[in-house]
């Protein structure tokens, strides 16, 4: 059987893609920040794909006012699946350097969508969850609320700025490698 036709840049591309997936675990993916006047300076919530960081106990502190949840690792049961699925998709990167394969790559893409969306959907319904399941018995009554993914929102006198970090930037570095490879890989077969 011949040997399949496959570039060297193809392979070196999926190794990056691997090992840039393996470095974006120890990033900070989202994050978000309070303002207020008495916090000028801002509040922060940085979620990696591992943990949860910031001046939490602050933020919950305030946020029991009005009858939030608890900002904490329990609330976030995901992450502490989330590594193991980025190292075993890098794993699958790499192993696509050795399959040769451009339905494999169809694959994999389609599977990166798929949990770059799930991923996105994630967040918001955490958001949402946390935004509008109040206690009814806060000192504070606010309308419920659903602080947005990306950009800024005003809740009281706190303005939220919500963003993607390094990490989730580098994820769409990777997957940008992946599409680079499908298509190097097209025009590689192309002049066969």
């Amino acid at each position: 059987m011949p040997e399949k036709k496959w570039s060297l840049t193809s392979t070196v591309l999926l190794w990056l893609g691997g090992i840039g997936l393996i470095a974006s675990i120890y990033m900070p993916w989202w994050g978000m920040d309070f303002f207020a006047p008495q916090y000028p300076e801002g509040l922060g919530v940085i979620v990696y794909p591992y943990k949860v960081e910031g001046k939490i106990d602050i933020i919950n502190g305030l946020n029991h006012y009005i009858g939030m949840k608890d900002i904490n690792m329990g609330a976030f049961p995901e992450l502490g699946l989330l590594p193991y699925l980025i190292g075993g998709f890098a794993v699958l990167l790499i192993i696509g350097s050795f399959l040769k394969s451009r339905i494999y790559l169809y694959v994999l893409a389609g599977l990166f969508m798929v949990g770059g969306a799930a991923g996105i959907f994630d967040i918001a319904s955490r958001l949402k969850m946390l935004g509008s399941e109040l206690d009814p018995h806060a000192p504070i009554k606010v309308k419920p609320f659903a602080p947005p993914v990306y950009g800024d929102n005003k809740i009281a006198n706190f303005i939220t700025h919500s963003y993607f970090s390094y990490g989730s930037i580098l994820l769409g570095v990777v997957f940008v490698l992946l599409v680079l490879v499908i298509w190097n890989e097209r025009k590689v077969k192309a002049q066969a």
